[in-house]
């Protein structure tokens, strides 16, 4: 576990040392909230982007093409590429539109929402035990720090998708 900063230590005038420590605990963190889904993901020749779609698909379900291509801010032919792999393994179904027939909207199928689950499952385990180690002060202040780093628009995106509660 990382050395925590003391109280001695101003939290307003962090040095570059410290900094430091704090990007490479993130990216060490990183490989292992990615490790467990990857080896899942391994199995099925997928990758993170395709973890991501099936995230937010089960987050939003009846999302928009164009309102997953807004969050996961890939190209719509790099999206187009996740999905039809998602189509064609049964995962990912896709509907017209009620309102607007050109719209297509995303829901995971049953076999999609096991894909689902398994990956979820794997880092909701990592995410609760180190929740439990850094106690409730530590959590609120990871989410706040998690959530100054995000640009203005990704901020907006992730705080509509807390306040939906899904």
């Amino acid at each position: 576990m990382a050395e925590p900063i003391t109280q001695s230590e101003n939290l307003l005038f962090l040095t570059d040392d410290q900094v430091r420590k704090g990007i490479e605990a993130m990216f060490f963190a990183y490989r292992g909230f990615t490790a467990d889904p990857d080896r899942i993901l391994e199995t099925m020749d997928y990758g993170r982007a395709h973890h991501r779609a099936v995230h937010f698909i089960h987050r939003s379900p009846g999302t928009t093409v164009g309102n997953l291509l807004a969050i996961l801010g890939v190209t719509k032919q790099s999206l187009n590429r996740i999905l039809r792999t998602l189509f064609e393994d049964g995962l990912v179904e896709a509907r017209v539109g009620k309102k607007d027939k050109r719209e297509r909207h995303l829901y995971l199928t049953e076999k999609g929402r096991e894909l689902e689950r398994a990956l979820s499952d794997a880092q909701r385990a990592r995410m609760r035990a180190a929740y439990r180690a850094a106690g409730p002060q530590a959590v609120q202040g990871f989410r706040t720090v998690l959530e100054a780093m995000m640009d203005p628009e990704m901020r907006r995106q992730y705080l509509g998708l807390k306040e939906a509660g899904a």
